[in-house]
């Protein structure tokens, strides 16, 4: 049965990724890849808050294989920004290269740690 949630969370995220990441780097100019740092941020967030929703007995394991596995892990993708970061530094956009890096490691931390900090004030 847990590996039909995982397969039911990513359903949903494997869309859910396509979708906001094409809606988001429509609406940047840039060569900056604003979609898959959108994805990656709101995935650290959720995880976040699920994290510290599950500390909290506030959340089964089955919903965290279903959030957190399924639906996080197809909605998060670090292969994606390895590539993008790659590719900025290869046509010599290096200072998107390093901002990509510091960027998606900075605030996906920050997103996770405001998760868990919500997730405590909601169910301390």
């Amino acid at each position: 049965m847990n590996w039909v949630l995982v397969i039911a969370g990513a359903m949903v995220g494997a869309p859910l990724r396509y979708l906001t990441d094409r809606t988001v780097q429509r609406k940047h100019d840039s060569v900056f890849p604003w979609g898959t740092l959108t994805v990656n941020v709101v995935g650290c967030l959720v995880l976040g808050l699920l994290t510290g929703a599950a500390t909290a007995g506030a959340a089964s394991s089955q919903f965290q294989l279903l959030i957190g596995t399924g639906l996080c892990g197809a909605l998060t993708t670090y292969s994606t920004f390895s590539y993008e970061t790659l590719r900025l530094a290869e046509e010599g956009a290096r200072l998107y290269a390093v901002a990509n890096v510091v960027a998606s490691v900075v605030v996906g931390l920050g997103a996770a740690f405001a998760g868990a900090a919500a997730a405590h004030a909601l169910w301390g």
